[in-house]
């Protein structure tokens, strides 16, 4: 056999199943094809390889060396193809809607919105992806995106969404600590955990300049969700992105320290398809993504 020619799939499985069982018959029964044709294809396949892959044992068979070595690669193979042709399935499940969302917003904002997003519509099948490079809406791969910015594709219906601002906040038991100590005073009761990003961005560096220079950095950060969880633990106060922090401040876990400067963050957009999407469904999200979020400051704690 040239060393770049496959067996059939139909070959591989007729062996894969007869290797199993040790038994051509019950081989067949799984296959719903004849013995005769099992043992047909299991010939087939041994002469296209030049190696015998089965000996008699008893009443059923046997693999030789040749066909364990075979086996192994085969039933690796099917996994393969059975996990590819399962996730392909899952694109063909009329009711998903693919929806890119940065992970800040995604786990802040609209995770703790999406049980009545799904009561609204319960053949709903969304997948979320937080990958920020699929900047392009099609029919194939994205059908909404949550971003910083527009993508400005053509046949796109895109508007801002959400306006985020950062803000200084502390878990339930640190806040309590703090409430009776005077803001200035604050940094000889707790320490700092931030975003290294922050430390330099041009709305949020005058804050670590100015009111919080004097407290010690506990912990710094490159992910925002990271931090959240810090913050969550206790270990110091930090300044948050709104969306971020929403759900836990909703849930009284974390409390917005007052006295500190709130900063304008990021303004997030909503693109979709403009007209008609590939399904119903699409739309549906897309209007109620729109109805929950207005281009406006999120409520006030």
């Amino acid at each position: 056999m040239s060393e770049h020619r496959i067996p059939s799939l139909k070959l591989l499985m007729g062996f894969e199943a007869a290797a199993r069982h040790g038994n051509f018959s019950r081989a067949a029964d799984e296959l719903h094809v004849s013995q005769s044709a099992i043992s047909h294809q299991v010939q087939q396949l041994e002469e296209q390889i030049k190696q015998p892959l089965f000996r008699r044992a008893g009443r059923g068979v046997e693999l030789t060396v040749a066909g364990e070595v075979l086996l192994a690669s085969v039933q690796r193979s099917l996994t393969t193809l059975r996990s590819g042709l399962g996730r392909i399935a899952s694109y063909l499940d009329p009711g998903l809607v693919v929806l890119v969302c940065p992970a800040p917003v995604l786990q802040g904002w609209l995770q703790p919105r999406l049980r009545a997003l799904e009561a609204l519509l319960p053949d709903l099948c969304l997948l979320l992806s937080v990958d920020e490079s699929a900047r392009f809406v099609d029919e194939i791969d994205v059908d909404i995106a949550i971003g910083d910015r527009p993508i400005l594709q053509p046949g796109l219906q895109e508007m801002p969404m959400l306006r985020d601002e950062w803000l200084m906040v502390a878990n339930a038991e640190l806040a309590a600590r703090l409430a009776g100590v005077p803001q200035e005073q604050h940094y000889l009761h707790a320490d700092l955990v931030c975003l290294e990003e922050s430390l330099t961005g041009d709305a949020t560096a005058p804050l670590f300049l100015g009111p919080l220079a004097r407290f010690r950095k506990r912990a710094i950060y490159d992910d925002s969700r990271l931090l959240l969880d810090a913050t969550l633990d206790g270990r110091g106060i930090a300044c948050l992105p709104r969306l971020l922090a929403d759900a836990s401040l909703m849930r009284g876990q974390l409390h917005v320290l007052p006295d500190y400067p709130r900063i304008p963050g990021a303004t997030w957009w909503l693109s979709g398809v403009a007209g008609q999407p590939r399904s119903a469904i699409v739309s549906q999200v897309f209007q109620w993504l729109q109805g929950q979020a207005q281009f406006q400051v999120i409520a006030q704690q």
